[in-house]
Parts: C-alpha cells; sequence; structure tokens
C-alpha cells in the first residue's frame, strides 16, 4: 500500500492553497527523504504566486499543481543505496538548487552556473526546468519531501531548524559579498538593507569585516534597528531624503563605496538602484542580487572609464551553506535578533498573505508541517 502525506499544493496561478493527500516520496539512487520541520517563507511569496506568469514568463514555475516551498530543514529519515555520508537522524538545511549534475559548472560545484539549474519549490530558470520538477516534486509545504544527497547542508545542534530555513536569503547575501573580492577594512553600500535580503548582507559584512557598512532604505525606524546592530561601523540613510550619492561619499573620503549590494525587491524602483550604482568609487563593484527587474538606462561608458565590475549572482552552493553554518554555531554571525512567527500547514494561507507585515528583515515567515 503507497504511504500517503499531507502537502499544501496550488493548483491554480493565483489560487488558495489546498492540502492535500500525495504519495509520501521513497529514496533511491543519490536520493534522501527529509520530514520537513519546517519551511522558510520568503517575503514576496504572495506576490510570486499571484503574478510570476506575467512578470516573468521566462522563468517558469513547476505544472500545477505544485508542492511549492524553498527554504526547508528538518531530518534525514531515508536514504538511497548510493548515499554516502549522509544518515537518517541527520538534521539537515536543504538547498533547493537542482542541477543536471555533470556538466562542467556541476562538476566543479558551481551548480548555480548549470544551464538546467532550478529552484525546487520556486521557479526555474529555463524551459527544461520541468524536468528537473518531475524529478524532484517535493517544495519544503509538506511533511515530507525528496532531495539529492548534494542538496543537503548539515546543521549543528546549535542552529535550530527555524533559523535554518532563512538560509537561503542569508546564503544569497554571503555569496554576493564573497564575490565582491575582501571587503575586510573597506566600506559596503546594502541598498534595501532593512528586508530579509538586505540584513542578511549587513550581518555577513559586519562578520566578514567590512569596517564602513552604509545601508539605505526608506523606513527609518528600521534603518534606526539596523544601525544598533553595531553603531560604529554600520550608517543608515532614508532614500526618501535625496541622493545617497553626497552621503557615501562624505564616509568615504570622497572615493565612493568598494562595492554595493542591490537587494531590492521585484517592485522597487530603478531609479533608485540607479543611485546607489552612482555612489560606487572608480574601480568598485556592483553586485544585483535583489528582485528588480526592467531595462535600467546606464552610461556604459562610465563603466568603462570608472572600470566598474557589475556582477550578477544567484543563491549560492551547498559548501558555502556550510560556511555560514559554522559561522552562525560560533557566532561570528549573530542570528539572535530575528523574530520567528510560525504557521502550520493548515494556516499556510494565512501565512501567504500575512508575509511581510512584521519589522522587516527582523521577521522570519515559516511553514511547519508536522
Amino acid at each position: 500500500m503507497t504511504e500517503m502525506m499531507r502537502a499544501a499544493r496550488m493548483h491554480a496561478v493565483g489560487g488558495r492553497m489546498q492540502i492535500d493527500a500525495v504519495p509520501k516520496p521513497t529514496a533511491r539512487g543519490s536520493n534522501v527523504v527529509v520530514q520537513v520541520a519546517t519551511c522558510g517563507m520568503v517575503p514576496n511569496l504572495g506576490n510570486v504566486l499571484k503574478n510570476w506568469p506575467t512578470w516573468c514568463p521566462h522563468l517558469p514555475q513547476p505544472a500545477l499543481p505544485a508542492i511549492f516551498g524553498l527554504d526547508p530543514a528538518g531530518t534525514v529519515t531515508k536514504v538511497g543505496e548510493n548515499v554516502i555520508g549522509v544518515a537518517p537522524g541527520d538534521r539537515v538545511y536543504v538547498s533547493p538548487v537542482r542541477s543536471c549534475g555533470s556538466c562542467p559548472s556541476c562538476l566543479d560545484g558551481r551548480r548555480t552556473e548549470c544551464a538546467y539549474m532550478t529552484f525546487n519549490g520556486y521557479f526555474g530558470f529555463q524551459k527544461e526546468s520541468q524536468l528537473l520538477y518531475d524529478q524532484y516534486p517535493h517544495g519544503g509545504f509538506g511533511e515530507y519531501m525528496l532531495a539529492p544527497a548534494y542538496s543537503l547542508v548539515k546543521l549543528p545542534d546549535e542552529v535550530s531548524f527555524e533559523d535554518a530555513s532563512r538560509l537561503g536569503y542569508l546564503g544569497t547575501a554571503y555569496s554576493a559579498l564573497k564575490k565582491a573580492g575582501p571587503v575586510a577594512g573597506g566600506s559596503v553600500l546594502i541598498n534595501g538593507g532593512t528586508g530579509t535580503l538586505g540584513l542578511g548582507a549587513v550581518l555577513f559584512a559586519l562578520a566578514l569585516g567590512a569596517t564602513t557598512i552604509m545601508v539605505t532604505a526608506r523606513n527609518r525606524q528600521l534603518l534606526e534597528r539596523v544601525r544598533q546592530l553595531d553603531p560604529r561601523r554600520i550608517h543608515v540613510f532614508s532614500t526618501e531624503d535625496g541622493t545617497m550619492k553626497p552621503w557615501v561619499q562624505s564616509l568615504t573620503s570622497g572615493r565612493g563605496a568598494d562595492c554595493m549590494l542591490d537587494t531590492l525587491g521585484a517592485v522597487a524602483s530603478l531609479e533608485v538602484m540607479k543611485d546607489a550604482m552612482l555612489s560606487v568609487r572608480r574601480g568598485g563593484r556592483i553586485l544585483n542580487i535583489g528582485g528588480t527587474a526592467g531595462d535600467l538606462a546606464i552610461d556604459v561608458k562610465w563603466l568603462m572609464d570608472d572600470q566598474i565590475s557589475f556582477i550578477g549572482s544567484v543563491w549560492f552552493t551547498t559548501a558555502e551553506g556550510y560556511e555560514m553554518v559554522e559561522l552562525m554555531r560560533t557566532g561570528v554571525v549573530d542570528i539572535t535578533g530575528f523574530e520567528h512567527r510560525r504557521h502550520s500547514l493548515d494556516q499556510i494561507n494565512e501565512a501567504i498573505n500575512g508575509v511581510g507585515s512584521g519589522d522587516g528583515g527582523f521577521t522570519s515567515y515559516m511553514v511547519t508541517p508536522q
């Protein structure tokens, strides 16, 4: 008899999630089964579920009905016969990155560069993504999920499932800062630094030794809360107060920021992003890791003359996941300030509608299937 489990599935774009009974996965080959303890919900989830086919038709979502859920953490219950180094009982975070596993990028550990790269439980990056959705049909909004062993980050006891379910956005920021080059002793401008992604960038910029961390956003109250994380190194600026370039220059002896991370969301202003870009020093680096979309008018000769690097960065490697977990375990990255808002699987629609109602990036939203 086929064992069944409960999972939340979307049956129509923009429709409410339904709690369905679906077959419980079984582990074969290099895959494992994880009992989901909690699954993080990105702040933009409601908008994505309603608008993604219109916003980004070139980035396909799984065929419906589908189990979404991007940031799951839980306990391994079964392992396939080819799995080495993972055992039932292991506490893990499950990265949603799925890839072919055989191309040069995958073999080099750079799975986010694979031509088949897909976000399990969210969206894909090319038309072939459905192939990987068929192989791994379980996002984190269910009691169990099938996952490849390469996607697992083992969790020490000091890192809770709740904190691990935020690794997606923390890792996106961490990987981008590594691509920016050494930041120790330097200046970092984080555009949109009060949101989930931006706050992660602030925490890792602190941990990596940046000495001037400039944070921009609209909400002055949240900005002040961010500044209090380290008043000596963190400086804040409301984008409602005008152009940020003079402010950045005043903090960097007139040079501009060594690097800038744009962490703004999907409906943010491109003009604010451009303002932040123009605040970078000669020879500086710009990293786009947010969801802002659209055509941006920029003087390409300025990029050349000032030797500006513009880098797009998506997610993080599993190895970087292990690095982050160790930084969290030892307290080098302080995650004690997060507020966790938990919802049961039966409350998933209320949870989706309530995402974003908390204190910016200080509030984590999650669904607990068990």
